[in-house]
């Protein structure tokens, strides 16, 4: 959902936008459709070799399933999120030893990955956009070891509607994972209890809450790192 909200802004701003999954091409007819003639669906291996820039939004139970010979001398931005109950406990993730967008990149060797996309739900992503110089225009926060990739990041995110408070390398990319300040909470607002179906129904209603960059920065410097182990779905907070 992530990713087809990414597409979604990608197009309007211009950009032209190749899209893949797990269960092939055809099965995007739909989403390509919507997207208009800027769009078009291919292969993991195709998309990752058309792209100047690449966003992974899939689970991190998937991120070996990366094409990582296609991804070579990429910029990949990585939107996933560790989340135990789903993606079967991590060792070196549990222990805080690694980042989750540390072991992607240690799976993407030839990669410069960069943390983008992953404290905010969905439908708030493509709702809260704003042009360049608005005044209710949120930020988000990315995280990188390549200052020229992350620098491409940051161009990205302008292009789609939101600025970026650089939070650090990927050793730092905590800071914006489940169990902080700055995850999800401050793009929703108030969120009533509910179980998971019930609360990615509510989000799309919800127009959400505008984060500026000064208020992601302030909520990152107090992020406290828990363990990763404890992390839940957003449903779940």
């Amino acid at each position: 959902m992530i990713g087809s909200s990414v597409a979604r802004l990608a197009a309007a701003a211009g950009l032209e936008v190749v899209l893949s999954n797990s269960r092939g091409p055809e099965t995007l007819a739909g989403l390509v459709a919507d997207l208009g003639g800027r769009a078009r669906a291919a292969t993991p291996a195709e998309a990752a070799r058309a792209a100047d820039l690449v966003v992974a939004a899939i689970p991190l139970n998937a991120y070996e399933q990366l094409p990582a010979d296609a991804l070579a001398g990429k910029t990949v931005l990585d939107t996933a999120n560790y989340y135990p109950e789903r993606d079967g406990h991590l060792a070196e993730l549990d222990a805080g030893e690694l980042t989750s967008s540390a072991l992607v990149q240690r799976h993407l060797t030839g990669s410069q990955v960069i943390k983008a996309f992953n404290n905010i739900t969905p439908h708030q992503l493509f709702s809260l956009a704003r042009p360049a110089g608005a005044p209710d225009r949120s930020a988000l926060p990315v995280a990188g070891d390549d200052a020229e990739a992350k620098a491409e990041a940051t161009r990205l995110l302008d292009v789609l509607g939101y600025d970026a408070v650089d939070i650090g390398i990927l050793a730092a990319s905590w800071r914006s994972e489940p169990n902080t300040p700055v995850y999800v909470q401050p793009y929703l607002g108030e969120t009533p209890a509910m179980n998971v179906e019930a609360f990615l129904r509510w989000t799309l209603r919800t127009p959400g809450v505008v984060v500026p960059a000064a208020r992601v920065r302030k909520l990152v410097e107090t992020a406290v790192r828990r363990p990763a182990g404890e992390a839940r779905l957003p449903s779940d907070d």
